[in-house]
């Protein structure tokens, strides 16, 4: 697997469209538990904290992240709940790589999905886990953070940053 980025067209046309539900029945438990080592795997070479099957090429529902010591897998993810709080921060991407900006997100959410068994599980999440599972959700609806950026810059070399 490879991480699929905005370099390519044909990639990033594949990026921009929503994915399929996740069909447990489609899957044995060992496929399933190989596919979230492979995500993690990458994610983790990669230094992300968030990935979504898209970003390497699989049109499922499903995503991995890692926020501090705890790591997640959620299926079928379902925003449910928003908080009126917002925040902004500085938002990356391993699919569009050297970019960055500010992307203004609820502060609070309340996720519904289901866990690598197909059990259903509900997650309220704030702060920074808040904002990777929305990032991870918008992937999975053909959305990417650069549509919702105030601005856009890219950084060529640590010491410089180019506005656009």
């Amino acid at each position: 697997m490879k991480i699929f980025t905005i370099n390519n067209k044909k990639e990033e046309k594949f990026l921009r469209q929503k994915t399929r539900d996740f069909d447990f029945s489609e899957h044995n438990k060992k496929e399933i538990r190989d596919l979230l080592q492979q995500m993690r795997e990458i994610m983790k070479r990669e230094n992300g904290i968030g990935l979504s099957a898209n970003q390497v090429g699989l049109d499922m529902k499903v995503f991995v992240a890692k926020v501090g010591e705890k790591a997640y897998a959620v299926f079928n993810p379902k925003i449910t709940k928003l908080s009126k709080e917002t925040s902004v921060l500085e938002e990356g991407c391993l699919s569009v790589p050297g970019f960055f900006g500010p992307v203004e997100r609820p502060e609070k959410i309340t996720m519904e999905g289901k866990d690598n068994n197909g059990k259903k599980i509900k997650i309220k999440a704030w702060g920074l886990l808040a904002r990777v599972f929305q990032h991870e959700t918008d992937h999975l609806n053909g959305i990417l953070f650069i549509d919702k950026a105030k601005k856009i810059y890219q950084i060529e070399d640590e010491s410089k940053a180019t506005y656009k």
